[in-house]
């Protein structure tokens, strides 16, 4: 079998303006500052990655992942990028934490692995290409009057399930849903997101109230670090809880799942450090009995594709949220999954992740070659 080393590592800040600004109980985004990684081998093969940082949920920026995905590119450069879990412990021991960077980084790895095994990438994770994705669409924290519009836009364009920000005031939220119930009617079923944003109190008084509305779950209602109080309002709340920014590693699914803490787990590349580890989230999810969910921060739909082709390989996936780049006012990607209306994805069936980034896009952003 022929023998690949990588030969050099290209780094790219990318830059992706948004519709308009996007609001959630941990601030505001303006505009989607992401990082792409692409490896190249002796022999001419190249794998992509991306990753979105964010501040606020994982403490990762574009300017400090540029800066670290250089320092792990010289890590790597001249070894074998097929040994995936290898380089991810060369990476895991040439710098701490930095999840989202290291996600690129994995992503890329995958690509290249697939590409060599002519494979998509759904295929080489062991799935086939046989589910029906279809994600949801969020509206984010505004007045209930901007809100419920909002909602209605997107029941209108067909959208299945439609997610909402909360995280502010009981008293606020319940308006903000009480809104848009009126807005668009009980039957279309919604999810909540507080990110963090109450306490355990206001948590359960809040969807305690929240109740008669037909809501699927609710996301991370308190503070990340608090497990002992999220297992509380588990046992009190009549709404499902999903773990979220609690979650970002097979350690924290363990632990949460033996403290019977969630109902569901939410999947994020950028926050697990890739496909590697989000497998494995997904294997202790499985094992304790708990469905989980694909999410995403900024993406593009490069990483939403790597993000389908995820989902398409493991069937206790049951949840999409992969809605990032149709927040997007630019699409710099080529090839990759399809959006094909009314919130429906279909995957590419071409080798590795099956999608790239158009070249004249990335030649306006700034660049490192290790």
């Amino acid at each position: 079998m022929e023998h690949l080393t990588i030969e050099k590592i290209e780094v790219t800040a990318l830059n992706i303006a948004l519709k308009e600004p996007i609001t959630i109980s941990l601030g505001t985004c303006h505009v989607a500052e992401n990082l792409i990684i692409k490896i190249f081998t002796g022999n001419g093969m190249v794998g992509t990655g991306e990753a979105s940082p964010e501040k606020t949920i994982v403490g990762e920026t574009q300017p400090a992942g540029f800066e670290i995905a250089k320092l792990l590119a010289t890590t790597l450069k001249g070894k074998d990028p097929l040994a995936i879990e290898e380089r991810i412990h060369d990476m895991d021991r040439a710098v701490q934490g930095n999840p989202t960077v290291k996600s690129a980084f994995d992503m890329a790895l995958y690509d290249l692995l697939a590409r060599k095994a002519a494979l998509p990438l759904y295929r080489l994770l062991g799935g086939g290409n046989s589910r029906t994705i279809y994600t949801d669409m969020t509206v984010y924290l505004g007045s209930p009057a901007k809100m419920a519009e909002q909602a209605l836009t997107y029941k209108n364009e067909g959208f299945p399930t439609i997610k909402i920000k909360l995280g502010t005031t009981a008293e606020e939220d319940v308006e903000r849903i009480r809104t848009i119930r009126e807005a668009i009617g009980l039957e279309i079923p919604i999810r909540i997101d507080a990110n963090q944003g109450w306490d355990t109190v206001t948590a359960i008084k809040t969807l305690k109230l929240l109740e008669p509305f037909n809501i699927d779950y609710c996301e991370e209602p308190i503070p990340h670090w608090n497990n002992a109080d999220l297992r509380r309002v588990r046992d009190h709340s009549p709404i499902p809880v999903m773990a979220d920014e609690s979650v970002f590693d097979h350690r924290d699914a363990l632990r949460l799942a033996c403290m019977g803490a969630t109902d569901y787990f939410n999947i994020k590349f950028s926050k697990s450090g890739g496909i590697h580890n989000a497998i494995r989230i997904n294997a202790v999810a499985e094992a304790a009995g708990i469905k989980t969910q694909v999410g995403c921060m900024s993406e593009s739909r490069y990483a939403l594709t790597a993000l389908c082709h995820f989902a398409a390989a493991n069937k206790n996936v049951v949840y999409y949220d992969i809605d990032s780049s149709l927040s997007h006012a630019e699409d710099p990607v080529t090839g990759g999954i399809r959006y094909m209306g009314k919130g429906k994805w279909v995957l590419p069936e071409t080798p590795g992740i099956g999608a790239d980034f158009d070249p004249g896009f990335l030649d306006k952003m700034k660049k490192a070659t290790i």
